[in-house]
């Protein structure tokens, strides 16, 4: 018989878990200390979540259309880079009234910026100068430069679409074009506008304008149309991917890619092939990336530091020939160009 065990005192235990009272007691403790540690990192998560930055972009154009698509993936690079928080708002199809609405939505929810494509300074100039009343600083992006800063913005990122226009034309002329045609598929929008007034005035006004709607089918049928009306055309200029997809498939199902001069705005997987393959002259290149990425990012610098750049940041004209399509080609691969 161990006399020494005899003696010793017994160790309590729970009544309900039968555990010994110390181990309960440790358990207990570690418990709380974790409960503790994730109620602290809750709060800690409400605070960030109060404190980060949010940015609503507001677009005429949807994220699923080519050029767009960059637009937005320049954004939510500069978002998932710097940490803040991008919301994309666009019409389902080409509407001001929509456009207006989504603006004033967006105004009423109170973010720390407004990013916003000025396509019609009468339909969105009300909301924009709502905004700049509620403190709520405002960049514009790809439309309506010329018109950005009478509605309070404080800068505008993109390109001087009627300047563009005309570099078109003159370009086209220097390769030998004398009646120039521009495709219009969204009239009334004043960048589009501009592009088309800036060709015909390349053209010394020997170049119209075809005015169409945003459906593929019907400004392909209207351009054959028009083409089988009007023989002196010899060069056409699309505004974009939604209007140069189809005029490059016209030419190509009539054999005539070599027949006239084409050249478009922006680019896309089809139209960079074309360009490559010598099917299509050029196309004008903006770098609509930086139009979706930049805003964020001096958005975020206005917000921690009060800094803003000076004046309108210029993103293009750029031309992509058949010279150095294939490196572009490269870039719109990782949806950059």
């Amino acid at each position: 018989m161990n006399h020494a065990n005899s003696h010793a005192h017994p160790v309590p235990v729970h009544p309900r878990t039968g555990k010994p009272r110390h181990e309960t007691s440790r358990f207990r403790r570690i418990t709380a200390g974790i409960v503790t540690a994730l109620l602290a990192a809750s709060a800690a998560n409400a605070v960030w979540a109060a404190d980060t930055e949010r940015y609503v972009m507001i677009t005429h154009g949807q994220n699923s259309d080519p050029f767009w698509s960059i637009v937005k993936r320049g954004a939510d690079d500069a978002a998932q880079a710097l940490g803040v928080k991008v919301e994309y708002r666009a019409p389902s199809t080409f509407d001001m009234a929509k456009m207006a609405q989504l603006l004033d939505a967006a105004v009423a929810s109170q973010p720390d910026g407004l990013i916003i494509s000025l396509t019609d300074a009468d339909a969105l100039g009300k909301g924009i100068k709502n905004a700049v009343d509620q403190k709520i600083p405002v960049i514009t992006i790809n439309s309506g430069g010329d018109k950005s800063k009478d509605v309070g913005a404080r800068l505008h990122i993109g390109q001087s679409e009627y300047e563009a226009g005309r570099a078109a034309a003159e370009r086209m002329m220097d390769s030998g074009a004398k009646h120039g045609l521009c495709i219009n598929q969204e009239q009334g929008n004043v960048g589009l506008d501009a592009r088309c007034a800036g060709f015909i005035e390349g053209f010394d006004g020997s170049a119209d304008e075809l005015a169409t709607s945003t459906d593929p089918t019907e400004i392909k049928n209207s351009l054959v149309a028009y083409l089988n009306q009007h023989s002196e055309i010899d060069s056409i200029l699309a505004l974009g991917p939604l209007s140069s997809e189809p005029m490059l498939k016209a030419m190509q199902e009539a054999g005539a890619t070599q027949k006239f001069q084409l050249g478009t705005f922006d680019l896309s997987p089809d139209i960079l092939a074309a360009v490559q393959a010598g099917e299509m002259n050029f196309a004008i290149d903006q770098q609509q990336y930086l139009q979706g990425y930049l805003p964020v990012v001096f958005m975020h610098q206005y917000h921690l530091h009060g800094l803003m750049p000076a004046g309108d940041v210029a993103t293009g004209p750029g031309f992509v020939t058949a010279e150095n399509a294939g490196q572009v080609i490269e870039l719109s691969e990782q949806g950059i160009r």
